[in-house]
């Protein structure tokens, strides 16, 4: 068998994505996307833990980020870890450790992601299901579940 790199995440925006276009008019946004684990202490007391993901988007996904998110969003990305290296001003060899978005789909309610969409009839409670990807889900039908 082959191998696997995906990553699949859920969180919130720890600031709003930052946009920034190639020479080619590319855009490119860079992420930074929370993701939080509860659990009980030794003691019997609630203790969370916060982990730091760098997520980027390309093209028109990183403007849909741009257009749509903003610090505090809920959302879900989805694409292969990558790392890329650099060399600084110094010289000194540099390494980031990234997941490169491929679909992303936003989770905060309509009224919660600040889009207004004219529809007064409890928004806050339905979910924005905006999905960019290309994936498609098959061979489920085996679970036991």
């Amino acid at each position: 068998m082959g191998s696997l790199n995906k990553a699949m995440i859920i969180g919130r925006l720890g600031t709003d994505p930052e946009v920034r276009y190639t020479q080619n008019n590319t855009a490119v946004a860079n992420l930074s996307v929370a993701t939080s684990d509860r659990y009980k202490d030794s003691n019997g007391e609630w203790k969370e833990t916060t982990e730091w993901h760098r997520v980027v988007a390309w093209g028109r996904l990183a403007e849909i980020c741009q257009q749509y998110l903003k610090k505090g969003s809920q959302v879900y990305f989805e694409g292969p870890i990558q790392t890329r290296s650099w060399e600084d001003k110094d010289g000194q060899k540099q390494y980031s450790t990234e997941i490169k978005a491929l679909g992303m789909q936003m989770l905060d309610s309509r009224l919660d992601s600040g889009t207004d969409s004219g529809d007064d009839n409890g928004g806050s409670s339905r979910q924005n299901n905006t999905e960019v990807t290309d994936e498609v889900s098959e061979g489920d039908d085996d679970l036991p579940f």
